[in-house]
């Protein structure tokens, strides 16, 4: 049977490195500084300088500091060493603060060892790219080509022309299809050859780098493709074709020795998930203390306005399409929860004064902060629907159930742009759906922060609200 290699992360290596010098930096100047300024190291400054690391380790992890497929733009990495030590001071001023010790650390060691660090951890990768930029033979070493004017191809060649920061420069196109065969949008870039020309300007080492771009179908192609180039020293790299998919959250897998790519996942894995769920109880349990005398308000309106319960707890699909129970304040007259739910229009005769009034303003949603505590719910997720709506749009609204990969929200990308309320044309749902996919693709601690300041600012009131 034929050896399985697992494939890694281009650059994990280097990596791993500015994780190790990031501490060690932090680690020595901030015993320097101390050291020439109260000639001592306090077992309180020490304990400082490692809350401080740890937590500037863990915010560079969620904000994706090291990420590498990134780490040759700059200005990614100046962005990201910035919003992690703004982070982590100040996290670190909230603990010194919360217990008081702020008097007991020189403003001046604190200060100068806070101002010293990210200037250092920017500059010497500044200094690392720019030194790995003018590395002897670097205009051999830059250059490079594209096999196949296809869709990733093309794709492939706008990114390298429009990046320079990516350090290559693209030497040309290579494909043996005829003009007329080629890929429509093809058609307006030169193509320099065929694919035995390229082979021999590589065995000339005219370019370093060769990237295959060609359709995933055609695997025997791209073999012969591989071992023609095996005749030469140039770099080869796979191209695959993943335009051909819808990708959400996608992400390289070993599975034991064999390498998976996902192509439907949820964003919330091993950290991720511990940030978000962090994120719902921090904030569900500050805002529920906060809201506390609106809930009493609004349970005792509820109460006066017609007979029946306060609190309705309606059938809703949860992560991976299981049944949840979810709260609401009562604001009609009657409680659909069965394979039947008509949704509330307007001047809908079954919504009482009250509960126009609560939907209007969105104070019957509250109680589902209890059902985020309850891990039930997310703050910020997609909006989730009856589960009698459920079954009827997944039949006509293309990828409607992969809205599920996340936990249902209180609030939601859709709904900060306008996607709130009736969905009374298929329309309007598709664009929920839509925008729902979209916050699931490029889910981040700060997307989230955004549609909470965006809800507060015009989510909460709504003329699509019944």
């Amino acid at each position: 049977m034929k050896e399985i290699s697992v494939i890694k992360s281009h650059g994990e290596e280097d990596i791993l490195i500015y994780r190790l010098v990031d501490i060690f930096i932090m680690l020595v100047s901030f015993l320097l500084i101390s050291y020439l300024y109260l000639g001592s190291w306090p077992k309180n400054y020490i304990l400082a300088m490692a809350v401080t690391i740890v937590i500037f380790v863990i915010n560079s992890e969620l904000v994706g500091l090291y990420n590498s497929k990134n780490y040759q733009y700059l200005k990614y990495i100046l962005t990201k060493i910035v919003i992690s030590w703004l982070c982590t001071i100040a996290l670190l001023l909230a603990i010194a603060f919360g217990i008081k010790v702020t008097e007991s650390y020189s403003r001046f060691v604190m200060g100068v060892w806070l101002f010293f660090v990210p200037c250092t951890l920017f500059l010497y990768r500044f200094f690392y790219l720019i030194k790995c930029s003018r590395s002897v033979d670097q205009c051999y070493t830059q250059k490079c080509i594209i096999i196949g004017a296809t869709h990733a191809g093309l794709a492939l060649a706008n990114e390298i022309e429009s990046t320079p920061s990516l350090g290559l420069k693209l030497f040309g196109l290579f494909d043996d299809r005829t003009p007329e065969r080629l890929f429509e949008n093809s058609k307006y870039r030169t193509v320099h050859g065929n694919i035995d020309e390229a082979v021999a300007l590589a065995k000339d080492r005219s370019f370093r780098h060769v990237y295959v771009a060609l359709p995933m179908n055609a695997s025997n192609r791209i073999k012969s493709i591989i071992d023609a180039f095996s005749d030469s020293t140039a770099n080869v790299y796979i191209v695959p074709d993943f335009f051909t998919f819808d990708l959400i959250q996608s992400r390289w897998r070993n599975v034991g020795n064999v390498p998976t790519l996902s192509i439907h996942d949820t964003p919330f894995n091993g950290m991720s998930r511990l940030v978000k769920r962090i994120e719902d109880i921090v904030l569900s349990t500050c805002i529920l203390i906060l809201i506390s005398p609106v809930l009493l308000f609004v349970a005792l309106g509820v109460r006066s306005s017609s007979p029946g319960p306060i609190i309705f707890k309606q059938n809703r699909y949860g992560i991976d399409g299981q049944q949840i129970k979810v709260w609401k304040f009562r604001s009609m007259t009657t409680l659909d929860n069965g394979s039947e739910v008509k949704q509330a229009t307007k001047s809908d005769p079954r919504i009482t004064k009250f509960g126009a009034f609560i939907r209007r303003t969105s104070l019957d949603e509250l109680p589902q902060f209890i059902n985020v505590l309850q891990g039930r719910m997310s703050i910020v997720g997609p909006r989730p629907h009856a589960v009698a709506h459920n079954e009827q749009y997944r039949l006509i609204v293309d990828k409607y159930m992969l809205r599920h990969k996340v936990k249902p929200g209180i609030t939601g990308w859709a709904q900060v742009n306008g996607y709130r309320g009736e969905t009374d044309t298929i329309d309007k749902m598709e664009k929920r759906i839509e925008f729902d996919l979209t916050y699931i693709r490029n889910w981040s601690l700060g997307l989230d922060i955004k549609i909470i300041l965006m809800t507060l600012t015009k989510g909460i009131f709504s003329d699509t609200a019944y």
